[in-house]
């Protein structure tokens, strides 16, 4: 949790008024600052915004493929590498790129100074490599700023109480830069990126999706959890909690991306704002489960307490008094799901664990569901033509999930996004 002075916005706990600055959070990511000539372009842009009075504090991910490459690294040497260890090496990639695009910044003209996680006292839990953020100190970015300098922080990282590197996990710059929009008390907070902005759709699978002029938290929050990887969840509930407006932009061009914003907010509110699917998930099924209170709640303590991440959760009464539980986890936990299944089948006495790798889960997502009717049963019905059987659904007031055979993916995104968006647009 962050300090009780976030929610207080402009009024600085650390005792340093930020009134009188006009303040512009930016992060970059990998591919943004991928080669010298992109992070001379990124300090370009920079300049850019220092010319028109702004004080800029940028967050700065690890130069494109370098973070996977640290972790191909790192398994050359042990295939399971202590976590404590494996969040000092990740921290690197960062380090180089800060430091990279401080000089860029020297080079043509602008002050600029480069500050690690530690540096800044982004404190966090003792978590490693999905630590969260308890507290940040804004000091030494205030004091810089007021140098007229442009501050450049490592996104992804922080301490802990005792001082060892922690990272926040895949995505984590955009949780940093939500994060430091939110201890400075600016509204904005630029996410540059390789795409122009958030579409209803994966450009690789459908061929033209729309982009969003503007997207709501709630959506953006439930496209992110679903498999659209164009923000971190993280950094959407922050800036949903703290209401900071995120614009998505491209890191090539100069083109307004897209704002995620509160609903109240919108213009425009479609039916359906997008379609995704979360390949990475696994489906687990107990079998002859006795029908009691008090399984389901000892099955996924279980999990939790073992941190595994469960999604969608399936229960099904069959004849004397048993049921049957599916629920999805990522394909990174199954073994361990499945070890812990396996110990509660045997405790419990139930028939079979099954398990399924090759799934996919096809999620539509949109505001507009609150003031429409039918959409479960339009979605369900198109599925049906094309022969997609559906293994389980789950439903939000502004989302509905389906699991399906993997092969199906693409082709279920196609004719979903073609019944709902494409058709708006005619």
């Amino acid at each position: 949790m962050l300090p009780a002075c976030i929610q207080r916005r402009a009024m600085n706990c650390w005792g340093i008024t930020m009134s009188d600055l006009k303040i512009i959070v930016q992060k970059y990511g990998g591919t943004s600052v991928g080669t010298p000539e992109r992070i001379k372009a990124v300090a370009d842009r920079i300049k850019s915004y220092v010319n028109r009075g702004q004080s800029v504090v940028v967050v700065v991910s690890a130069m494109g493929k370098t973070t996977d490459e640290l972790i191909t690294l790192s398994q050359s040497i042990t295939r399971t590498p202590n976590s404590r260890e494996m969040d000092m090496l990740l921290s690197t990639g960062e380090q180089v790129s800060i430091a990279l695009l401080a000089m860029a910044l020297h080079e043509i003209g602008i002050d600029a100074i480069s500050y690690t996680g530690s540096q800044i006292k982004v404190l966090t839990d003792g978590n490693f490599s999905k630590a969260k953020i308890e507290s940040i100190s804004t000091e030494r970015i205030l004091k810089s700023l007021r140098e007229n300098k442009v501050v450049i922080v490592a996104g992804f990282q922080g301490i802990d109480t005792e001082e060892n590197i922690t990272t926040l996990g895949r995505g984590g710059s955009d949780t940093s830069a939500a994060a430091l929009a939110a201890v400075l008390g600016t509204r904005d907070c630029e996410i540059y990126t390789d795409v122009d902005g958030v579409f209803t759709a994966d450009p690789r699978i459908i061929s033209k999706p729309l982009k969003l002029k503007e997207i709501s938290y709630d959506e953006m929050l439930e496209l992110a959890r679903l498999g659209a990887a164009v923000l971190h969840s993280r950094s959407v509930e922050f800036s949903k909690k703290y209401n900071i407006r995120l614009h998505v932009r491209s890191s090539f061009n100069y083109e307004e991306g897209t704002v995620v914003m509160p609903k109240e907010e919108m213009m425009e509110k479609y039916v359906i704002s997008g379609v995704t699917a979360k390949r990475d998930e696994a489906k687990i099924t107990i079998r002859d489960i006795p029908d009691r209170p008090g399984i389901a709640a000892r099955l996924f303590s279980l999990m939790g307490e073992n941190r595994v991440y469960v999604n969608m959760i399936v229960q099904s009464t069959g004849k004397d008094n048993k049921a049957s539980i599916s629920f999805t986890v990522l394909k990174s936990d199954l073994e361990k799901a499945l070890k812990l299944s396996e110990e509660l089948r045997k405790e419990l006495g139930a028939s079979a664990i099954e398990s399924k790798q090759d799934i996919a889960i096809v999620s539509a997502v949109g505001v507009g569901m609150l003031s429409s009717y039918g959409v479960a049963g339009k979605i369900f019905q198109m599925l049906s033509d094309q022969n997609i059987n559906i293994e389980m659904i789950s439903t939000s007031e502004i989302g509905i999930s389906c699991v399906i055979d993997d092969i199906y993916a693409e082709l279920a995104q196609k004719v979903i996004h073609k019944a709902f968006i494409e058709s708006e647009q005619k």
